[in-house]
């Protein structure tokens, strides 16, 4: 009788071994941000608009929120069959840009989070930089910071620069679920 519970457990550890394991990290938001393709194609409409404006006043002002932010990381980790992340969210906070998601190595399964900052560069075009990686109890995969300053910074550029031209930005601000983006028309 002891030896069928001993055989039981066993089989019981072994195939919880067969599905991935989930490990902890960082927490995840409390509430979830919806994706959708609709509000990633939003962010393009929006800035058309805004650039229209800026042609009345000389003075452009274009915000983007979590929502759509959220939107246009996920269309990219979508496009790209390699990424590591999975179920993003993107939160807009005191100055910084926190990305959430989930990782797998192998069996293991971990939370992520990615804290990014925006600024200006001296072309007057925005320059995302990675502040920290938190995979909790996995290692972070080698050139992590290099592929998620370039996966962020051609989100933004994909989304931004074909309707972009013909302005120079001159700040990004983070706060409260926005960025904004300020510049004027060149």
């Amino acid at each position: 009788m002891s030896r069928n519970i001993l055989l039981s457990m066993l089989v019981l550890i072994l195939s919880s071994l067969a599905c991935n394991m989930f490990i902890g990290g960082p927490e995840y938001p409390e509430t979830q941000i919806p994706i959708s393709t609709e509000t990633a194609g939003t962010v393009e409409e929006q800035l058309k608009q805004a650039i229209e404006t800026a042609k009345e006043t000389g003075a452009l002002s274009f915000t983007i929120d979590e929502a759509q932010l959220t939107s246009l990381v996920a269309q990219k980790i979508a496009s790209d069959p390699e990424s590591f992340l999975t179920e993003p969210q993107v939160l807009l906070r005191d100055n910084e840009i926190q990305i959430f998601g989930k990782a797998q190595q192998g069996y293991l399964a971990a939370n992520v989070r990615i804290t990014l900052s925006a600024a200006v560069d001296e072309n007057a075009q925005p320059k995302i930089t990675v502040k920290s990686v938190d995979f909790g109890p996995l290692p972070a995969p080698e050139g992590m910071n290099n592929t998620i300053s370039a996966l962020v910074n051609e989100a933004f550029t994909g989304a931004l620069g074909p309707a972009a031209t013909g302005f120079r930005l001159e700040n990004i601000t983070i706060a409260n679920g926005l960025m904004t983006f300020t510049g004027r028309i060149k």
